[in-house]
């Protein structure tokens, strides 16, 4: 019997052998009848056909209980801590027990520690580049006119929440979660990860396998 394995905020990576899942407006605009067909070629970004619109934190169309493995890749980060943790919530409803969850984030701990060797050199630039390029939680500009506005609220493009080893296996564990354990790039026993997985994704990153 084959496995239910389901990604969440897939972006274009979206292997056959797995149900992926995107919020991207874009597309929910691909998906529209008739005006996806008519502006596909002026979007930012072609999603493949088999990704479809779901967004965890309101909930997947995924039945309880019936997924033997879920992944999701610098998704968390861009979720507010309340969305976060109703995004832990939904994921462990859908695995079956002992069903597997793997996901990746940036490391908090990495930029902060880059953060404070730039300090130590004297760089001016340090907090710059630690809330514009490093962490993603600081804005270089206000968005400004109609179409600004729409980019930055729907766009979801920046950090709203970091995570280090020790506060997201914390987490892991208040949302239920067991087995809670480093992960690297494709070293789970689950070989349906290898589709997912991203050896660069992994890089001054957080990653977490554990089980219902």
């Amino acid at each position: 019997m084959s496995k239910l394995c389901v990604q969440y905020g897939c972006g274009l990576s979206a292997p056959d052998k797995w149900e992926n899942f995107d919020t991207s407006p874009t597309l929910r605009i691909q998906k529209t009848p008739l005006l996806g067909s008519l502006v596909k070629s002026r979007l930012n970004a072609v999603f493949p056909d088999n990704v479809k619109y779901g967004d965890i934190v309101k909930g997947l169309p995924v039945s309880n209980n019936s997924c033997d493995a879920v992944y999701c890749s610098h998704v968390l980060e861009h979720l507010s801590l309340q969305d976060f943790r109703v995004a832990l919530a939904n994921t462990y409803k859908i695995l079956k027990p002992g069903g597997t969850f793997r996901c990746v984030v940036p490391d908090l701990e990495v930029i902060a520690k880059r953060y404070v060797a730039a300090i130590d050199q004297k760089k001016e630039n340090a907090s710059i580049d630690f809330c514009g390029n490093s962490s993603l939680m600081g804005v270089f500009e206000r968005p400004k006119g109609f179409k600004g506005m729409l980019t930055s609220y729907f766009g979801n493009a920046h950090h709203l929440w970091m995570w280090d080893h020790h506060s997201l296996t914390a987490e892991l564990k208040k949302a239920g979660f067991k087995n809670i354990r480093k992960a690297t790039f494709n070293d789970s026993k689950l070989e349906e990860f290898k589709l997912v997985e991203d050896s660069s994704r992994f890089n001054d990153a957080v990653a977490l396998e554990c089980e219902k």
